[in-house]
């Protein structure tokens, strides 16, 4: 019987934020804390609460408490929890009535600790090394033949280490730190005996379920096993390590049978580009000069990996759409992990619950999100507009880039950003309420207006970010009908921005009472409708919403 393990991508894309780690989060502390929590503090074993956590980072590692904070509601965030488990949640930080009420919500929430500390400990991956930054840059940029000859059997099936294949650099950071991660689970009593003598519970199998994910060969199963059930399959316990006697694994035995078997994960970009499911989704609203190449027309690449991977494991891709508008609400969408991938001048709505989002070197382009059950990752981008629902968003490398939100947390706002705006959430559509429901999210608390800058670029004198100003504010149509019971913003519009649209509500009555008053003739008011209906659709072009308009116009009859 074949065991197949591979390394989640969710918690390194969408756990660990695009900033280098704090030292602090190294294997020496984290080891001491794991000692700590086991053998000196009551509610830090086998979960932590957040006052245990707080007190940890704050005394012990010396971490700020933000960004303690930080770190433990990003691993909440992502950590799988039932819809029940989320809606209570919801319905305590929809009672407090203060910020002080909402840090007491926090303090009791509790995670999975030694989860927790993985997850901590996976931060390392966008460490910087200087050593290996010297190595890339002195070294072949593509291997020649003689160096791939050269490889060992145990290292060619380890994958380069290309920044364009995520799951690559999951692999071989697991792969190089596999021994530091298994000893931040052995117990404390065996962390004094010889690696021959160390053994780890099958809780520590629980605990590598975060990163790591499997199958078995088997017929009789559909690919919903854990690791921690594989390894203790009759068929697989003695090349785990696994002895019923002690009921324990021992260390090196399940360290040589993780690194044997773990490989890429079969479910991630590569797999579903050259594997998943071409869609021919209707695109609309392409526009361009007779001058333009070919290439600047070309339609949008969509892919979807349903077609033969897991429903925890559904992911798509929507890759160079150039010009075009796309509308879509379709299972393909359903509580999938969606890549948007180069996107220019074009309007995106995916209007459906989706899992987790990643938009990345997307240009001038306008996003409509459904609801996002877990992180939004915006990354790369220039002049933007981003709408959506989503538990936490995180934003690094953008610029000129606006984002209205609905967010029970503050958005992270990492390096290299620049002229980032952020407003309130100001649309809806009839299924939203629905499907924010089935996400886990609430309308409120929504914390669009309190960014946290995680990362070094940010400075009080000139902020990379503004509050969007109440005056330059309007709310956005989703222009597209479907069956549903929503029918407003959900939670409703901040006080000062509900105030501006009922002051520009009055300005265009006030003027059409002008109008009514003027006293034009019939010959002056065509001149006058002519003159208006001739400066709309100036401004229609130069603003760029005559695409946007184009894109209306439906391909086919179906709906979109």
């Amino acid at each position: 019987m074949n065991v197949s393990l591979w390394v989640k991508s969710e918690p390194f894309n969408f756990g660990c934020p695009q900033v280098p780690p704090i030292t602090k989060l190294s294997h020496n502390y984290l080891k001491k804390v794991a000692t700590y929590v086991r053998t000196k503090v009551k509610n830090g074993f086998p979960r932590m609460s957040y006052a245990v956590w707080r007190y940890i980072a704050l005394n012990k590692l010396q971490i700020s408490e933000e960004i303690a904070r930080v770190y433990f509601q990003s691993f909440d965030v992502i950590c799988s929890k039932n819809g029940t488990e989320r809606h209570l949640e919801n319905e305590q930080e929809m009672c407090a009535q203060s910020i002080k009420d909402l840090e007491k919500v926090l303090y009791q929430k509790t995670v999975d600790t030694l989860q927790f500390l993985i997850f901590l400990y996976i931060q390392q991956i966008h460490k910087i090394s200087l050593r290996s930054s010297v190595t890339h840059l002195g070294g072949e940029e593509w291997p020649s033949q003689l160096t791939i000859k050269s490889i060992s059997p145990e290292m060619e099936r380890r994958p380069s280490t290309s920044k364009t294949q995520d799951e690559n650099n999951h692999l071989t950071f697991v792969l190089n730190n596999l021994n530091e991660l298994l000893d931040l689970l052995i117990q404390p009593d065996f962390c004094s005996k010889s690696p021959n003598e160390q053994m780890l519970s099958s809780q520590c199998l629980d605990a590598l379920s975060f990163i790591i994910d499997g199958k078995l060969s088997a017929a009789q199963h559909d690919g919903k096993m854990t690791i921690k059930d594989i390894a203790l399959h009759p068929s697989v316990q003695t090349k785990s390590g696994y002895s019923k006697l002690s009921m324990m694994f021992s260390y090196l035995q399940l360290q040589y049978w993780l690194r044997t078997n773990l490989a890429l994960n079969p479910y991630g970009i590569r797999s579903c580009i050259t594997e998943g499911r071409r869609l021919s989704w209707p695109l609309s609203g392409t526009e361009c000069d007779v001058k333009e190449e070919p290439s600047a027309t070309r339609q949008g690449r969509i892919a979807t990996n349903n077609n033969f991977s897991p429903d925890q494991y559904k992911f798509l891709i929507v890759s160079q759409v150039c010009k075009q508008t796309i509308a879509k609400c379709s299972d393909s969408l359903w509580m999938s992990t969606v890549k948007l991938h180069r996107c220019h001048q074009s309007y995106v709505y995916l209007l459906a619950p989706m899992r987790a989002v990643s938009v990345e070197k997307c240009r001038s382009t306008t996003l409509v999100l459904g609801s996002v059950e877990t992180t939004v990752n915006v990354n790369g981008c220039e002049n933007c507009i981003i709408i959506t629902a989503a538990r936490r968003v995180h934003i690094s490398n953008s610029t000129l880039c606006t984002f209205h939100l609905l967010t029970p947390l503050p958005p992270l706002v990492l390096g290299g950003n620049d002229s980032l705006t952020f407003a309130p959430y100001h649309t809806y559509y009839p299924l939203m309420e629905e499907h924010m429901h089935f996400s886990g999210l609430a309308p409120k608390p929504n914390h669009w207006d309190m960014p946290y800058c995680m990362g070094p670029d940010h400075d009080e004198e000139k902020p990379i970010y503004e509050i969007l100003a109440p005056k330059d504010f309007f709310t956005f149509v989703v222009p597209f009908t479907m069956p549903g019971k929503t029918n407003d913003i959900p939670g409703g519009l901040p006080a000062v921005y509900q105030q501006a649209l009922r002051d520009k509500d009055k300005q265009i009555k006030q003027w059409q009472a002008v109008v009514r008053q003027s006293n034009l003739t019939k010959t002056q008011r065509k001149q006058f409708q002519a003159l208006v209906e001739n400066y709309f659709q100036v401004w229609l072009h130069e603003s760029g919403n005559k695409q946007q308009l184009n894109g209306l116009v439906p391909p086919t009859a179906s709906p979109p």
